[in-house]
């Protein structure tokens, strides 16, 4: 674990790991991957934590403190997992329940407001928040229930089964498949709010904006009253995640008015 100061208001501890001593020791990738940075205000109290999971195919990729989100009064857990093929796809979702769940039982020592944790990410990072807050089974094995997150909000992530579990079942890029690796098989109304951010439709990756899509209309069939979805035009896949912080940034701060 390392501390660092930005400035006088903020700090960054960096490398913090999220499972227990036990399983750290018991395997050599966990001790090694799965740790977290946390970025907090200093002179703030009661404040509100987004966790970001980073993107990169759940092949690639670490965890990063978004500088959009930096110096706004809130704190921001950048967190790195488990990556394929070194293990399976899917463990980077237990990962980031563990993460998760970590942040849960730990931000109100940092001064942080256990009631207003916001969970998101990018493309794959977007894809294990929502799962993690969709299918309560990962949280509930640590006795935390996931409608306790402030709200969901992944940036341009799957809905359907992420493309990287596809592949390793053997099914080919361009064959959509919705089993319990999709964050769409968990629609449900009783979720938090929910804002979805992908960029434009013919500039993204694999029909991700109509994946998102079926997403909102599923979940308001479903009778959730708080889904919503932004599309932003001329942002390809790499590039919406821009323009889409100022939306987080607002739901935010809608949120904690509703909160505190």
């Amino acid at each position: 674990m390392q501390i660092f100061a930005q400035n006088k208001d903020y700090q960054t501890i960096a490398n913090i790991h999220y499972y227990d001593e036990t399983t750290n020791k018991s395997d050599i990738y966990i001790n090694e991957r799965c740790v977290l940075d946390i970025y907090i205000p200093k002179n703030v109290k009661n404040f509100s934590t987004v966790i970001w999971f980073h993107g990169g195919g759940l092949t690639g990729g670490n965890k990063e403190i978004p500088k959009y989100l930096q110096e706004k009064g809130i704190a921001v857990i950048g967190v790195n997992y488990r990556l394929s093929p070194k293990v399976n796809a899917a463990k980077a979702i237990d990962d980031a329940a563990a993460a998760t769940a970590w942040v849960f039982k730990n931000i109100k020592n940092y001064g942080g407001n256990e009631n207003l944790i916001f969970i998101s990410g990018h493309s794959a990072g977007g894809y294990l928040a929502s799962m993690v807050a969709l299918n309560k089974d990962y949280l509930a094995k640590y006795n935390i229930d996931a409608n306790q997150l402030a709200a969901i909000i992944p940036f341009s992530g799957h809905a359907i089964t992420h493309f990287t579990i596809r592949k390793e079942r053997g099914f080919p890029d361009y064959k959509p498949q919705i089993d319990e690796f999709a964050p769409i098989y968990f629609v449900r109304a009783d979720a938090p709010p929910m804002l979805l951010i992908t960029g434009d439709r013919e500039l993204e990756l694999l029909g991700r904006y109509e994946e998102n899509a079926y997403m909102l209309r599923m979940m308001k069939l479903a009778g959730h009253k708080q889904t919503t979805l932004y599309e932003l035009q001329g942002y390809d896949h790499g590039g919406m995640a821009e323009p889409a912080f100022p939306l987080l940034l607002k739901e935010i701060k809608r949120i904690e008015k509703q909160k505190k």
